[in-house]
């Protein structure tokens, strides 16, 4: 009994030993499959990961997959529609922007076409306003002018005017080189500027250059009828290309005028001073330096030399009218809507306020409408609002435009009557004096509450226009001493148009043409 007791119980045993050896061998060829095909996958997973290309980040600019459609022979449905998702994904983080900054970008260009049309504007304004016999070197002034300025613009003028780190006297000088590669570092997306600059550094630079050249146009007219040709030419050179920009980085680059009136910094949205007052003052120190036209002032009375084309003067003042729309829409720097429309309504209100103005104070004083104080008008309206278009409610562009006009017909009368200095086209009294007008009216019509004040706009208008008034005064003086500055009494009588160019500007068979030759 004991043995067969025995028998089981080993047998039970061996039972479990065998039971615990199979279950152990089961294990572990488990464990080894397990570890086996983790070891396999692993690495192919791993190797997956590192070959699949990174997706690119998401920028939520909508589903651009159906652009990339393609059909059975896998060609794009939409031919343009890769480069299109290409172009827009350039932008990267910016790419949610790309259709504001694209039609940002349109308005810009177009806007520099705009204020390129003014230079035509000048030209009729400049032309009609003086005498026939002095209408192609005028024409010829301003062909000149706009060509030379935006060269010297593109050479240093630029970055002289938006020196950024390259202060030469920290806030106050600067000269930059050439312009370079602007869509380089991200110049040509969204990064540039932002909401405050939407625009490319080539848009930047194109509508920047369009106002450069302005500055020599407003002392063109003033000094048209008597000044050398060589010598403007010179003198509008170094004008645009170190006075204008130097001036104006003071207020665009970032200078010194930013810290006035505390925190607001110096207000002059689209250049009221920067722009007109410095031509207007580089203007007078220009006449003051030429001296009158012959004939202009006689037994110390004012003897009116009257312009020969009333109409294109009236053709140069719309085309004016027409480019300020640039001039300051474009000043936006977006199409922000707005801003826009609000800087396009406080521009054409002063704008005619100013000419309603002139015309009602010159008919009261001369007893007679006249043209010359209403085209003026306009251009002064224009002028005083260039500095606050931004800022201004409807009703205090009116008042502005209006009190520019009135200051402008004023101006006019001192200067020629009292001051006795000739200025053929009215051009410091607009740009000059209605140009620190302007910018004083920042600190009085500003509905934005941004703390401008009269004294402090008026530390920055004064400054520029005496800056301008003293580079351009030490110019004119460098260059009458190194070959003279006025041409001869003979030469002015026959007319520059002879003179200088040998070229009338109407067929002698013109009798307006041959009449005033004559003169």
């Amino acid at each position: 009994m004991l043995n067969i007791l025995y028998k089981v119980t080993m047998s039970e045993r061996n039972n479990n030993i065998k039971s615990n050896y199979m279950r152990t061998k089961l294990i572990g060829s488990l464990k080894s499959v397990f570890l086996f095909t983790l070891l396999t996958l692993l690495p192919m997973e791993i190797l997956a990961q590192e070959s699949a290309p990174s997706p690119p980040p998401s920028t939520n600019i909508g589903d651009l997959g159906p652009l990339l459609e393609k059909n059975e022979k896998e060609e794009a449905v939409n031919e343009y529609g890769p480069a299109f998702v290409e172009m827009v994904q350039e932008s990267g983080v910016y790419a949610p922007a790309f259709d504001f900054f694209t039609t940002s970008m349109l308005w810009t260009v177009i806007a520099a076409a705009l204020v390129f049309i003014m230079h035509l504007g000048f030209a009729c304004l400049e032309s009609g306003l003086c005498q026939a016999k002095n209408t192609v070197n005028i024409l010829f002034k301003n062909v000149f002018i706009i060509s030379i300025g935006v060269l010297t613009y593109a050479l240093w003028g630029f970055n002289t005017h938006y020196p950024g780190d390259s202060w030469i006297i920290g806030g106050w000088l600067a000269l930059g080189g050439s312009i370079g590669d602007l869509n380089a570092d991200g110049g040509s997306t969204f990064s540039y500027g932002g909401l405050d600059l939407a625009m490319t550094g080539y848009g930047d630079f194109i509508f920047q250059s369009m106002f450069a050249a302005t500055a020599a146009t407003i002392v063109s007219g003033a000094v048209a009828e008597r000044i050398k040709l060589g010598t403007f030419m010179i003198y509008a050179t170094i004008l645009v290309g170190f006075g204008y920009t130097i001036a104006g980085s003071w207020h665009w680059g970032g200078g010194w005028l930013a810290g006035l009136n505390g925190d607001a910094g110096f207000k002059d949205f689209a250049g009221s001073t920067v722009v007109h007052a410095f031509g207007g003052f580089a203007a007078l120190a220009a006449v003051i330096v030429l001296g009158p036209r012959s004939g202009k002032y006689v037994n110390g009375k004012v003897k009116p030399i009257l312009g020969h084309s009333m109409p294109l003067a009236t053709i140069g003042v719309f085309l004016l009218f027409l480019g300020w729309f640039g001039f300051n829409g474009g000043s936006v720097l977006s199409a922000n809507p707005g801003p826009l429309g609000l800087v396009f309504t406080t521009t054409t209100l002063a704008a005619c306020a100013g000419a309603i103005a002139a015309i009602s104070v010159a008919w009261i004083k001369f007893g007679k409408p006249d043209l010359s104080m209403a085209l003026n008008g306009v251009l002064a309206g224009l002028v005083g609002i260039t500095a606050n278009a931004d800022i201004v409610s409807p009703i205090g562009a009116i008042g502005i435009g209006a009190i520019a006009g009135v200051i402008m017909f004023v101006s006019v009368i001192i200067f020629d009557s009292v001051l006795k200095i000739d200025d053929p086209v009215g051009a410091i009294s607009v740009h000059g004096i209605c140009g620190i007008w302007g910018t004083l009216a920042c600190a009085l019509f500003d509905t934005t509450g941004s703390g401008y004040t009269i004294g402090g706009q008026l530390i920055g208008c004064l400054s520029v226009c005496a800056f301008a008034f003293i580079f351009s005064f030490a110019l004119c003086h460098i260059l009458k001493a190194i070959g003279g500055i006025r041409v001869s009494e003979e030469e002015e009588k026959l007319g520059l148009d002879v003179s200088e160019h040998g070229q009338p500007a109407y067929s002698p068979a013109d009798s307006l043409g041959s009449e005033s030759m004559a003169m």
